[in-house]
């Protein structure tokens, strides 16, 4: 199969499959015929191609010579080859590792689709926290020229973005469920999984639920960067909605392949697993950080948390105390720093009384968007907590995901945090670093790991920069990624005052006037 001029396919293939050529592929010439074998041109086109896909399982992308790549920005050379990928094929994983841009590549590949008339609407089924942040903001930036709804709230503001006539929508993985009946009836066919992990197990309600939304001609593209990460059984139920030939019809069956049982209790991986993983887990395209060559050095990400009730309730009743306080009163930059910091205490979830006692809040999905970030890099990771009392509360949640973690804070003596940071440099655990700011924003060296969560905004402009600068020094090999977890307005206020490197003591009484409204 050799590519001719970018505009055609030259093939030597048994004459017993001239037939099914030219019976399927409208532009095609044949060549030679010598009974035995025919030589045929093949014109470059996705439809040519994806016949070619059938019958030899591999074919050129014409994307790259037929797609003019819409959008703010030009796509790295790894984004080009996975739309490329993608779009040849009806059901397929991208691997691609978290930071190197695979939201942009999917929504090439499904806007070429879309110009192609091989697509009408794509569903994105994501979590909640990248709804808007990533895939809302993606497509205006990749493909302004489509329509794009996100269904989120109660059941009849979601019914009505689906079954408008938005070309891409939107949804949170609880919200499928909710709207599966008119899913099914609006004609999406393509469907994109994010942060896949979330269907592995094929006995939930959830996959059930996506398991009856694809029909035979439903395109399905399912992303993550950690596949089976955890155990190779995590394959099987990805493996059912992508490559269901690729492992057996139940799960026990899967089990036994792959793993062996040491105890009654317990059973480890075999020595084949691997292999056996990766063969199940096809078609699939992966690109690491390191392979993206060009790739920016810094990566910067946000995940919108919806507040809870009881955060959003404490919250606004504080600011309301503030605002009483504030009448009349001329605010100092330190006043104005000290009480958005009590704003941001109450969003991160926890904060100190007027006695000194820690009151904990419900943050359960900034939690849980935080294990997001976790499950999508096999890398090291540091989540920056500003706060002593937060940074309990957030250790004590990964200890019980199993997430093996170390704290630094200012009660952490120097020669505990050398061999906390020792054993981070060199050895397999901690995979998380829970720190404070400003126990470790100068001078440390955490190459080992290529991601930063900031759980909340900090309040100096060096201090932001000190901490990205953790990972980002002599050592690092890979490409980094910058995560915000952000909520309440507040947050968004002080993170667009980071990252604009604004630092004065006027500008953060404007913030404390903004989000008070005075």
């Amino acid at each position: 199969m050799q590519v001719i001029d970018n505009t055609a396919v030259h093939l030597k293939v048994p004459s017993h499959q001239l037939n099914y050529l030219v019976g399927h592929i409208e532009r095609c010439e044949v060549l030679s015929d010598d009974g035995k074998f025919v030589e045929v041109l093949v014109y470059l086109g996705i439809k040519e191609m994806q016949h070619l896909m059938k019958l030899y399982g591999e074919a050129p992308s014409p994307m790259p010579h037929e797609y003019d790549w819409p959008g703010m920005y030009t796509p790295f050379v790894h984004q080009k080859t996975t739309a490329s990928y993608l779009a040849l094929r009806q059901r397929a994983f991208c691997f691609n590792e978290a930071g190197t841009g695979k939201t942009s590549s999917v929504i090439w590949a499904a806007d070429y689709l879309m110009k192609e008339k091989l697509v009408k609407r794509a569903l994105v089924i994501c979590p909640l926290s990248i709804m808007y942040s990533a895939w809302q903001a993606d497509i205006f930036k990749t493909a302004m020229h489509r329509t794009v709804g996100v269904a989120y709230g109660d059941t009849n503001k979601r019914k009505k973005v689906i079954n408008g006539e938005y070309e891409f929508v939107i949804i949170n993985f609880d919200g499928v469920g909710t709207v599966s009946e008119e899913i099914s009836k609006a004609g999406f066919d393509l469907i994109v999984i994010d942060e896949a992990n979330a269907y592995k197990t094929v006995t939930t309600k959830r996959w059930k639920i996506l398991a009856k939304l694809i029909l035979p001609s439903t395109r399905l593209w399912m992303m993550t960067g950690t596949p089976a990460s955890q155990s190779p059984l995590d394959a099987f139920g990805l493996a059912k909605l992508v490559n269901p030939a690729g492992v057996p019809k139940y799960m026990t069956s899967w089990r036994d392949k792959v793993m062996y049982p040491i105890t009654r209790f317990k059973w480890v991986p075999k020595p084949s697993a691997q292999t056996d993983v990766f063969n199940a887990l096809q078609p699939a395209i992966r690109f690491k950080k390191s392979e993206c060559t060009d790739l920016p050095e810094v990566v910067y990400q946000t995940r919108e948390i919806p507040l809870t009730p009881q955060v959003t309730k404490y919250y606004n009743w504080l600011k309301n105390q503030l605002l009483i306080e504030a009448a009349g009163e001329t605010v100092s930059a330190v006043n104005a720093a000290a009480k958005l910091t009590k704003l941001l205490q109450i969003a991160g979830g926890a904060v100190y009384t007027d006695d000194k006692e820690v009151i904990e809040f419900d943050v359960s999905p900034r939690l849980n968007a935080l294990m997001e970030v976790l499950e999508e890099t096999d890398n090291k990771v540091i989540v920056f907590v500003p706060y002593s009392h937060t940074i309990q509360l957030v250790a004590r949640f990964l200890n019980q995901q199993g997430v093996v973690n170390e704290i630094i804070e200012g009660s952490v003596s120097a020669r505990m945090r050398g061999d906390i940071i020792n054993r981070f440099q060199t050895e397999k655990n901690p995979k998380v670093l829970v720190i404070q700011p400003q126990a470790a924003s100068h001078g440390v060296t955490l190459t080992a790991a290529d991601t930063v969560v900031f759980w909340s905004p900090v309040m100096s402009v060096e201090t932001y920069i000190q901490c990205i600068a953790r990972i980002d020094r002599v050592g690092q090999v890979n490409s980094m990624t910058v995560v915000h977890l952000q909520g309440a307005e507040v947050e968004r206020r002080v993170y667009q005052m980071l990252q604009g490197k604004v630092d004065s003591h006027e500008k953060l009484v404007d913030l404390y006037k903004q989000e008070m409204g005075i």
